[in-house]
C-alpha cells in the first residue's frame, strides 16, 4: 500500500487520467477548455490499494451514523410528546433531515463526494461517475453507519425508542402500500435529480466558486420532500436510513411496510438529467468560465 501521507495529499486526484476534483479542480482547467470528465471504469483495481478509497468509505460511515443519530433523536422527541405545541413538529423533523444532509454533504464532499445515501450512490454509478467497486463499498458503509446510528439512539433510551416506533418507516393509516411506494419513488427522484443538477459540470464551471451552493439545494430538497411525505410513509428516500431503523427496531410492521423505489428512481434521475437537461458529453465551456471552477460535491472518481 502506498505511503499514507502522499496518498491523502493526492486523494482521488492521484489518477492523472481522471478529471481532478475538489480544490484541485480549480486550477486544472486554467490552460484549456473544460470538458466533461471521462466515464468511470466498471472496475478500478488500483482503488483497493489506495488509502483515499478506504478513507472515503469511513467518511460515508461516519456521515450516515451522525445522520441517523440526529434525525432519529428528533423523531423520538416529537413522538413522545402528547402536545404538538411542546415539540418541533413535522416541520422540525423535516428541518433536521434537510439540515443534517446540508451539513454532512458540505463536510464530506472533498473526501467521499458526500453521498450519504445508497440511492445517490447507485444513481451516480449508473451515470458512470464512479466505479462498481467504490459504489458497493460506499453502500455497505452507509448501511453499517445507519445501523450503528439507530443502535446508539436505542441504547440511550430503549423504552422510548421501542415505544415510539424507533424512527422506522411505516405506511400511515388511510394510505395503501402502493401509495407509499409511489410517494417514495417520486421523493427519491426529486432528491437524486437535485443532486445531479446541483453538481452539473457545465453549471458549476459558469457559476462563482461558492462551495456552499451545491449542498444547499440538496439539503433543501430533502427538507421539502420530508414535509410532503412524512404524513404518508415517514419519508424514506434513503434506503440506508430506512434499513438501519428497521433492523434496530425489528418489529414485523416495520419490515412489512419497508418499501423502496431506489432502483427505479436511480435509473430515471441520471437519464432524465443527462438526456433532457444535462451537459452534452464533450461540450466545452470557455476558458474565461473555468476560472471559477466548482468544488465537486459528487466525486468524479
Amino acid at each position: 500500500m502506498e505511503g499514507k501521507e502522499e496518498d491523502v495529499r493526492l486523494g482521488a486526484n492521484k489518477f492523472s487520467e481522471r478529471q481532478p476534483i475538489g480544490t484541485a479542480a480549480q486550477g486544472a482547467g486554467d490552460d484549456k477548455d473544460y470538458k466533461e470528465p471521462p466515464p468511470a471504469p466498471l472496475f478500478e483495481p488500483g482503488e483497493l490499494k489506495s488509502w483515499s478509497f478506504y478513507r472515503a468509505g469511513i467518511a460515508e460511515f461516519v456521515a450516515t451514523f451522525l445522520f441517523l443519530y440526529i434525525t432519529i433523536l428528533t423523531v423520538m422527541g416529537v413522538s413522545k410528546s402528547n402536545s404538538k405545541c411542546a415539540t418541533v413538529g413535522i416541520q422540525g423533523i423535516a428541518w433536521s433531515f434537510g439540515g443534517m444532509i446540508f451539513a454532512l454533504v458540505y463536510c464530506t464532499a472533498g473526501i467521499s463526494g458526500g453521498h450519504i445515501n445508497p440511492a445517490v450512490t447507485f444513481g451516480l454509478f449508473l451515470a458512470r461517475k464512479l466505479s462498481l467497486t467504490r459504489a458497493i463499498f460506499y453502500i455497505i458503509m452507509q448501511c453499517l453507519g445507519a445501523i450503528c446510528g439507530a443502535g446508539v439512539v436505542k441504547g440511550f433510551q430503549q423504552g422510548l425508542y421501542m415505544g415510539n416506533g424507533g424512527g422506522a418507516n411505516v405506511v400511515a393509516p388511510g394510505y395503501t402500500k402502493g401509495s407509499g411506494l409511489g410517494a417514495e419513488i417520486i421523493g427519491t427522484f426529486v432528491l437524486v435529480y437535485t443532486v445531479f443538477s446541483a453538481t452539473d459540470a457545465k453549471r458549476n464551471a459558469r457559476d462563482s466558486h461558492v462551495p456552499i451552493l451545491a449542498p444547499l439545494p440538496i439539503g433543501f430538497a430533502v427538507f421539502l420532500v420530508h414535509l410532503a411525505t412524512i404524513p404518508i410513509t415517514g419519508t424514506g428516500i434513503n434506503p440506508a436510513r430506512s434499513l438501519g431503523a428497521a433492523i434496530i427496531y425489528n418489529r414485523e410492521h416495520a419490515w412489512s411496510h419497508h418499501v423502496s423505489g431506489t432502483p427505479l428512481q436511480s435509473s430515471l434521475s441520471p437519464t432524465c438529467h443527462s438526456q433532457l437537461f444535462g451537459t452534452n458529453r464533450g461540450e466545452k465551456v470557455s476558458k474565461y468560465q473555468t476560472c471559477n471552477h466548482r468544488l465537486s460535491i459528487m466525486q468524479q472518481m
